[in-house]
């Protein structure tokens, strides 16, 4: 079976799903609003201009991590779903594989509207923060967000099929993300560098202050992100629907 007609029915699958678009939709209104917020804070010396301005990443990526869990476990719940699709698509593997990309084609360019809708509200505020960036940290603080953005919620999806619950999968990744990354992160020096939220937000900073720079700190993202859905589709594979 060819892949184009399924990924076409995966993409339709999301379109459909009204949950799924609401979960964009506060993508976008949490990641501005809180990018705006911050843009309006006196301005900080130390402050890193591009991180300020995009700080709402940090809290929308949660919305793009519910995205990835629910697009996928959404098939599990009561399993006729996954069932379904698998007797339509019985090359597992081809399955998925049109799953992960019709999430990331839906996902990216939504994210690219938002980062670039963030900056834009955040270098809107008082202060000269706008003139210490140059177009290029501009430009790759809007693509590298949106790359981030696209990564942690495959990074769910990955994780939802190898858990097979999107309640599972929101409880480990959402108090990661928000809690254990940042408190134990920092007791464990250079190596919560390579966590997978903390290494692919480099990419929003015009000085990176850790180990990693921009795009490795997204490319340590995407090996994350590639470990997920390699372990997910290893499930698929090996267990019945």
């Amino acid at each position: 079976m060819p892949f184009a007609p399924v990924f076409r029915s995966e993409w339709l699958k999301i379109r459909t799903v009204r949950p799924l678009l609401a979960t964009l939709f506060v993508l976008f209104a949490v990641t501005t609003a809180f990018s705006a917020l911050a843009g309006t804070d006196p301005e900080d010396p130390g402050a890193d201009p591009l991180f300020t301005a995009l700080s709402g990443t940090t809290l929308g990526q949660i919305a793009a991590i519910a995205f990835g869990s629910l697009a996928v476990s959404a098939e599990y719940r009561e399993g006729a779903a996954v069932r379904l699709s698998l007797t339509a698509v019985p090359r597992r593997g081809l399955w998925f594989a049109a799953k992960a990309a019709a999430v990331g084609a839906v996902v990216l360019p939504v994210a690219l509207v938002t980062t670039l809708a963030a900056l834009r509200v955040g270098l809107a505020g008082p202060g000269d923060a706008a003139d210490g960036l140059s177009t290029a940290d501009q430009v790759r603080g809007v693509l590298g967000g949106a790359v981030y953005l696209t990564l942690m919620a495959l990074f769910a999806a990955g994780l939802a099929t190898l858990l097979r619950s999107g309640v599972a999968t929101l409880s480990v990744l959402i108090p990661f993300v928000l809690i254990v990354s940042f408190v134990i992160g920092d007791a464990l020096g250079t190596v919560a560098d390579f966590m997978p939220d903390r290494a692919g937000q480099t990419v929003l900073r015009s000085v990176p202050d850790g180990t990693l720079g921009p795009w490795a700190g997204l490319a340590v993202t995407a090996c994350w992100t590639a470990a997920a859905l390699l372990a997910g589709a290893w499930r698929l594979r090996r267990q019945d629907a």
